[in-house]
């Protein structure tokens, strides 16, 4: 990456709200950008994956520390490559069309037995980690001690369990 040491006060000037700076600092980037794009994206989705990497730069640049943000780009980068694949094979389980669609469809008393159905789908290791988050409402670090795993395992096996939650309600 070529954002280095030398860029932070270009980087700190673009974080509070200098253009010019931030017109430089999306320069420096977009090489960089446009390397990790063809390594992590479908060659159709090169340039939109560019672009909306540089944009999603420009709108969450301030919330940012510096000694962050090759880390941070990088894992944007990946989002939004994985994103435009979701969307190309129809694969995106967070269509919030197909969500609003599928509780349009559904009458008041039948949203609580799909919900339970739903639950009752899931294997046990992903059912007991959304009870103990949304029905329990204990924090990732609780039931991350209750379940003996890692904060970070305990947010993917959660994030991975709705997913399925999802896929459920809108097969």
């Amino acid at each position: 990456m070529s954002i280095t040491e030398n860029h932070y006060p270009l980087l700190e000037a673009a974080r509070l709200g200098d253009t010019s700076a931030l017109d430089r600092l999306l320069q420096v980037c977009q090489p960089d950008v446009r390397r990790y794009v063809y390594r992590h994206c479908l060659a159709s989705d090169v340039d939109d994956a560019v672009q909306e990497t540089l944009l999603i730069i420009t709108r969450r640049l301030r919330s940012l520390r510096a000694a962050a943000f090759s880390g941070w780009l990088l894992q944007v980068v990946r989002r939004e490559c994985r994103r435009l694949e979701r969307r190309l094979f129809n694969l995106d389980p967070y269509d919030e069309e197909k969500m609003e669609c599928w509780l349009t469809t559904c009458s008041d008393e039948t949203v609580p037995l799909d919900l339970i159905s739903a639950l009752e789908s899931l294997p046990e290791h992903y059912r007991e980690i959304i009870l103990l988050r949304n029905f329990h409402e204990m924090t990732i670090r609780e039931v991350a001690a209750q379940i003996r795993l890692t904060t970070s395992a305990t947010k993917s096996r959660l994030r991975r369990a709705r997913q399925l939650i999802r896929e459920y309600l809108l097969a």
